[in-house]
């Protein structure tokens, strides 16, 4: 026990003793874009927040530095649950500039791990073998390195000997010769925070940005004789960022690949996965199918033994077991228990709770709508601001009026009621338990229990009508 608690301690101050910086202060430019690079989206969260959630599994947030800049405001806010620190880059003057502003944070650590903010598929596993290559040969600096097919506009990493190396050149300033280089960095690093502050100060802009980078660290450290050291990437693409809309496309493409493989391999079923948009954070329980086209985003949780039907969305919602989903529903930060089946083209708009075994059926919309325990509304209706019993029958056409033009309303539809078709439910009203509404009906007054409530005009029958108009109206001229 006690060997086991020491292990615990020891990895508790390993944590400690590494802060992570993310650079997350540049405009990213070559997206053509008037938002920060950081905050644009694949897998339905923001490249931030990919790199954040891995940091997040090697360090406590407290020692998670965001050094944030151009629009710096709107990236802390797109992040500011995750509980990590941020550090304002005023001047955005490159990597290196980013690092300067961070010293106050950073040199309190032994060392500092250095992760670019639109790198989203870095791994955790992959930031724990950089922090341990790091510590365990004693390198001043250890770079994150990779193989990919087209090494493109990277930065090339140039070897002495064995993992040594000898410098990192820019993609721009590599010569003829050094294009056959195909190693490339990555922009992620370790330093030992000592070494990284007594030269970070000696970094020169002569470059064609005019701008400190980081990369030039490698240099400076070299010729001061301590150790700079490459470690290969398991995955190349877990390094890859995204400088334009395409490659953008391309890594949310990849991402939720990933995602419908990993939903597979626990047992779900998703046909054409490639017509399919599931965002990272979604769970779908075993036993669930999807269909083609259909989009699972935000917070969605999807129990086992689900059927979620083509042209569906669903955001941020909670689906309990056996649920079935048919065609074309748009489903928005709601709740539906077991066995309940919406749709087809029925919209559930935010606070809808859909009751076990109910059923809500096609072209009808709710709206901060409790529908009870196996009641229906089956066709062309409008349920908001609704709080409706178990076993209630909703007909065809049936409104709740809730707003007035200045205030919204509730409408309370008790066990058992039956609702008429074309009914017309003007809030605030009550319909008591097993009472009837006729249908075409205009209710203003709450219907006591087991009553039978009928709002329309008598219905008149004029016989001989048609004739008599006939006989009234003058006859037509004709017309040759």
């Amino acid at each position: 026990m006690r060997q086991a608690s020491g292990r615990a301690t020891a990895a508790a101050a390993q944590r400690r003793a590494f802060a992570i910086a993310i650079l997350a202060a540049g405009k990213g430019t070559r997206l053509k874009s008037k938002r920060p690079k950081v905050l644009h989206e694949i897998g339905g969260k923001p490249l931030l927040a990919h790199v954040i959630a891995a940091a997040a599994q090697v360090a406590d947030p407290k020692d998670i530095y965001v050094i944030i800049g151009h629009e710096a405001e709107k990236v802390r806010a797109a992040v500011a649950d995750t509980g990590v620190s941020f550090i304002l880059q005023k001047e955005q003057r490159g990597t290196g500039h980013a690092i300067k502003v961070a010293r106050d944070a950073i040199s309190k650590y032994k060392h500092v791990l250095v992760l670019s903010g639109d790198v989203p598929l870095i791994r955790a596993e992959t930031i724990r073998r950089v922090r341990d290559f790091h510590q365990k040969r004693r390198a001043a600096m250890t770079v994150l390195t990779a193989m990919p097919a087209d090494p493109g506009g990277y930065g090339r990493v140039l070897r002495a000997k064995g993992a040594e190396i000898a410098a990192i050149v820019e993609a721009k300033a590599l010569t003829k010769a050094q294009h056959s280089a195909r190693e490339i960095n990555s922009g992620i690093y370790a330093f030992e925070t000592k070494p990284l502050y007594r030269h970070v100060d000696k970094l020169k802009t002569a470059n064609a940005h005019r701008e400190f980078y980081l990369t030039d660290m490698a240099a400076l450290l070299g010729k001061a004789k301590q150790r700079v050291l490459a470690l290969p990437a398991g995955r190349a693409s877990e390094v890859l960022g995204a400088n334009t809309v395409a490659e953008l496309v391309q890594l949310d493409a990849d991402v939720r690949a990933q995602k419908a493989a990993a939903l597979m391999s626990v047992g779900v079923t998703i046909y054409r996965p490639e017509t399919c948009v599931i965002d990272a954070a979604v769970e779908v329980g075993a036993d669930t199918v999807i269909e083609p086209f259909v989009q699972l985003l935000g917070t969605t949780r999807i129990g086992p033994d689900c059927r979620i039907r083509s042209y569906s969305v669903i955001s941020d919602s909670e689906l309990a077991a056996g649920v079935t989903i048919r065609n074309g529903c748009i489903v928005d930060r709601s709740r539906i228990a077991r066995g309940a089946t919406v749709g087809p083209y029925s919209h559930l708009r935010p606070d809808s709770e859909i009751g076990e075994g109910a059923h809500i059926g096609n072209f009808v919309e709710t709206k901060k709508a409790r529908v009870g325990k196996g009641s229906k509304a089956n066709h062309l209706t409008y349920l908001g601001d609704a709080a409706i019993g178990d076993n209630v029958n909703i007909g065809a056409g049936t409104i709740t009026c809730n707003y007035d033009g200045a205030e919204k309303h509730g409408t309370v539809i008790d066990d058992g009621a039956f609702i008429g078709s074309d009914s017309t439910l003007v809030a605030p009203v009550r319909i008591g338990k097993d009472a009837y509404v006729g249908a075409g009906s205009c209710i203003t007054e709450s219907v006591p229990a087991e009553a039978l409530a009928i709002g329309r005009g008598r219905q008149v029958i004029k016989e001989g009508w048609v004739g008599d108009r006939r006989a009234r109206q003058p006859r037509a001229t004709r017309k040759d």
